[in-house]
């Protein structure tokens, strides 16, 4: 049947772009200029990344390097696999993705839908680490005939998806009177090719940055975060910082409270990255005129984190609220003198020094983790305890100089610092020491001792 003169659109990728903008009403409602988003979460794979995929995929066709029947293999925090999975299904093209542990079990479990082969890889490590998801994947690219890496982070055709898309919509859109574009920058493409075309049109056009604390474009060190999607540990070749005018950083506890609040608030559904934006936008329309207009773009749907973002449990574990009554900060507030900040060891460390480092604080129970202060939760490896070394002595020779990493514990439970103390005491009847998170980072551990200290004083 001829369907030439129905609208009817002739693939779903033909679906892709031309997202709408919709005024956060609710959000700017206190604040002198509107902020208005663009809903990339509306593109037929859920978010701003369907456009590049489609420009990555069809240049490698143009060019020769994807041949029909060939392995699409990149490493992804989840949107850009969607993206190019979509792609692939129309192309008739396998898919493998590389993504870190701190992505959601909502995403890993999209692209397998998707009938992509999905490989999971630690956050917590340097790109150059061989188990790395960078590493990984370009293992698994020299691994698989006739395999083919958009490589996303270096290839010039994904800001141009955006230049020549994105861009142009917000112009159209706003006719021209934006002043001010907020976007997270990950692979750096929407910023750099949004920010291109914005100040080509416009140069009094400003573009902001919305970045993870922690993130190499706002002058981090990139170690992990917990938001998603956004931020860096190193300088892509996609993004350009000559078109950026301002960076804000923006902590977890800011992204994913945004996040919950836009989406109560305004009946928009957005991810964590996406309150990384708005939270940016909000800071930044604070200062600015009722002659501005903020555009802020949205990059996907809150779909992706409904067992993070939106889970009680995930947020009270990982210290972002606090409950009624009283609460482990309470614990730490009334010992503020007696309980140091976190003392850690490194993998690298011997057991000699665990032993100096307890006897020195007068602790039983220390975790173990990578990198320096502050840690990050995605950090923390393992454990070790004075009665597991005492045991583990017995059994091996030489224990004082072998290092940690060889003879640690399971990690300590965590527990976030707005929880119930009661929590705390039904915890510890099956642990000697728990792992307290604040606003997603370790502050502190807390013993047997620690809570009946608190809860019976008179006693000690």
């Amino acid at each position: 049947m001829d369907l030439s003169d129905l609208d009817v659109a002739g693939s779903v990728l033909d679906l892709i772009g031309n997202t709408p903008l919709v005024r956060l009403r609710h959000i700017d409602a206190d604040l002198p200029c509107p902020i208005v988003a663009k809903l990339e979460s509306v593109n037929p794979g859920g978010s701003s990344k369907d456009r590049p995929a489609v420009t990555m995929i069809e240049a490698a066709e143009a060019e020769g390097l994807l041949k029909p029947g060939a392995t699409i293999v990149e490493p992804t925090s989840g949107n850009t696999g969607v993206g190019l999975a979509i792609v692939a299904s129309q192309r008739g093209y396998g898919c493998i993705f590389v993504m870190t542990d701190k992505v959601s079990e909502e995403k890993v479990a999209l692209l397998r839908a998707y009938g992509a082969q999905v490989v999971v890889c630690s956050v917590a490590v340097p790109p150059d680490d061989p188990q790395s998801y960078y590493s990984t994947a370009e293992r698994i690219m020299h691994e698989t005939p006739g395999a083919f890496r958009p490589n996303q982070y270096h290839n010039p055709h994904n800001p141009r998806a955006h230049y020549e898309t994105t861009g142009p919509e917000i112009w159209e859109q706003t006719k021209g009177r934006i002043t001010h574009f907020v976007a997270g920058a990950g692979t750096g493409g929407t910023t750099t090719g949004v920010g291109r075309y914005l100040k080509e049109q416009n140069p009094e056009v400003q573009i902001v940055v919305a970045d993870p604390e922690g993130s190499v474009y706002s002058g981090g060190s990139g170690r992990p975060y917990l938001v998603e999607g956004v931020g860096e540990d190193f300088w892509p070749d996609t993004y350009d910082p000559s078109v950026v005018d301002i960076t804000i950083p923006i902590s977890d506890a800011d992204s994913f409270g945004m996040a919950r609040r836009v989406t109560r608030e305004e009946g928009l559904l957005i991810g964590g990255s996406g309150g990384t934006a708005v939270a940016a936008a909000r800071e930044l329309a604070a200062s600015l005129t009722p002659d501005d207009l903020v555009i802020v773009l949205i990059p996907d749907s809150g779909r992706g984190y409904l067992s993070t973002v939106f889970n009680d449990r995930w947020t009270a574990t990982m210290g972002f609220v606090r409950r009624e009554g009283l609460v482990v900060a309470d614990l730490l507030d009334a010992a503020s003198g007696d309980l140091p900040d976190l003392i850690y060891l490194e993998p690298t460390d011997n057991v000699r020094e665990a032993v100096l480092t307890m006897r020195k604080y007068g602790v039983s129970q220390l975790p173990v983790a990578k990198g320096e202060m502050p840690v990050a939760t995605a950090e923390v490896v393992g454990a070790v305890s004075e009665l597991w070394l005492m045991n583990q002595a017995y059994e091996q020779e030489g224990l004082l100089e072998k290092q940690i990493e060889d003879v640690m514990q399971p990690a300590l439970p965590t527990i976030g610092v707005g929880e119930p103390v009661d929590r705390a005491v039904e915890m510890l009847e099956h642990a000697q020491a728990l792992l307290v998170i604040d606003g997603g980072r370790p502050r502190t551990v807390i013993s047997r001792t620690d809570v009946l200290e608190y809860l019976s004083p008179e006693e000690f």
